[in-house]
């Protein structure tokens, strides 16, 4: 028996407006870095999902008070950390225990961070690399968790990232608040920014020009008082249902278009997409703004370089689906990355899809697909990885017959309310919990 499935059937179009639930970098950050500022931070619309309640639960076990209102808004009451009486569990969220090791490099006590048999298997040597460059003293389990750190002291570097990644970065900038001297930290190409704005914000010594980022240490953090923008992430798959599904009309609202997190709507919009994008101001240092989705003619394209592919690195399974339904060939490559991700997505996409009787090719850093295909219900699995689970509902849509997606209830990880968004714009979509095995 698995906890939820998705039972989903072809239908009527999507039509509507809604929101997405905040930002998952923003929300993992804001909470980390409330803990460390001399004061109070307040949230509003922070994102109650599996990977940011590993990060809240994580600090708040480093003996940091947090008030919850409600699900979705916290008071964090900023200033030292404490050591923990246990390892620190971040579950799933790579993103969670890659920030959390360079704020703990830099403590004066020992901690431990770890998390399940998924994170475990996720790499670890590309923040401990760097981090021990300025002085970190981490022992691994092989280069992935769990990570053991000591106290050490922390001197700043310049580090040329051999790929971006702003986990890395992040992590590398982080330990800086604790190091003597400054930090640079210089990537190959364009990766999420949020760690630099969110700091700029919070009153730190940080500049970022072009890919260059220099933190030098000024003493505290001052808190924050902010709404956490709509996750462009989540929006990605209401994006392609739209487009996909004939005689739909989406608009969603709120969502963040932080440029370095849109490639995907570049990628869209390359195919010939019809999505209608318009800014409607700031939040938390971050563009914001309204995103309308009709179903359109897609073409196949080419993905690939350093310019779009960190800036869709989540979205790819979503673009998998995408490709599909696209008039011609589309290529992704220079994509790796996606095969460390929560699972191999190249691969899990592929072999799920196939179910469907979907025909795409893998290569070593990513795919080729031919199009259109059409697709035919049948089980799927998530393997335990919200976006596949949710990339594989997209797909059942529009697929003919009932598509069943099976542990689908790590949709949740990333955007809690998932399904009843989706009924809400008209999918043709049940939950079924427990769900039984097809």
């Amino acid at each position: 028996m698995s906890d939820t499935c998705f039972v989903v059937q072809a239908g009527s179009a999507l039509s509507g407006s809604t929101t997405v639930p905040g930002d998952k970098s923003i929300s993992h950050r804001v909470v980390m870095f409330g803990a460390l500022a001399q004061g109070v931070t307040q949230v509003r619309g922070w994102l109650a999902a599996g990977d940011t309640e590993a990060s809240l639960s994580s600090i708040q076990a480093l003996g940091v008070q947090v008030d919850r209102h409600s699900t979705n808004e916290l008071t964090v009451h900023g200033g030292t950390l404490q050591a923990p009486s246990k390892p620190l569990d971040l579950v799933n969220a790579g993103t969670g225990i890659r920030l959390l090791a360079g704020i703990m490099a830099g403590q004066p006590f020992a901690s431990t961070l770890d998390g399940s048999s998924q994170l475990r298997r996720r790499p670890m040597t590309r923040i401990i690399t760097p981090l021990e460059k300025m002085g970190a003293n981490i022992h691994s389990a092989d280069g992935y968790a769990p990570l053991n750190i000591q106290p050490a002291e922390l001197r700043g570097i310049r580090y040329d990232m051999p790929m971006a990644s702003a986990q890395v970065k992040s992590a590398v900038l982080l330990a800086g608040l604790f190091a003597r001297g400054a930090t640079i930290v210089v990537q190959p190409g364009p990766a999420r920014d949020h760690t630099e704005r969110m700091l700029y914000s919070m009153g730190a010594d940080i500049a970022a020009e072009g890919n260059t980022a220099v933190l030098t240490p000024n003493g505290s953090l001052n808190p924050m008082d902010l709404t956490v923008p709509g996750d462009f992430s989540s929006a990605a798959f209401l994006l392609v249902a739209a487009v996909l599904i004939s005689g739909s009309d989406v608009t969603l609202t709120g969502v963040n278009l932080n440029q370095t997190r849109t490639g995907l709507l570049d990628a869209l919009l390359a195919m010939g997409a019809d999505i209608t994008v318009t800014e409607t101001g700031l939040e938390a240092g971050e563009p914001v703004g309204m995103l309308r989705a009709r179903h359109s003619v897609l073409k196949g394209t080419e993905v690939g370089g350093d310019d779009i592919v960190v800036r869709m690195i989540d979205e790819f399974p979503a673009f998998m689906v995408a490709a599909l339904f696209a008039e011609g060939e589309s290529v992704v490559r220079d994509a790796q990355e996606l095969r460390v991700k929560e699972t191999d997505r190249i691969a899990v996409m592929a072999t799920e899809l196939l179910k469907l009787g979907a025909n795409i090719t893998e290569t070593e850093d990513g795919f080729r697909i031919f199009g259109p295909q059409t697709l035919t219900g049948a089980a799927v699995d998530s393997h335990d990885d919200h976006r596949v689970a949710m990339s594989l509902t997209v797909a059942g849509l529009i697929a003919g017959g009932e598509t069943v997606v099976m542990d689908a209830k790590c949709a949740g990880d990333s955007f809690p309310g998932f399904a009843e968004t989706m009924i809400a714009l008209g999918a043709n979509l049940g939950v079924q919990a427990p769900c039984a095995a097809q």
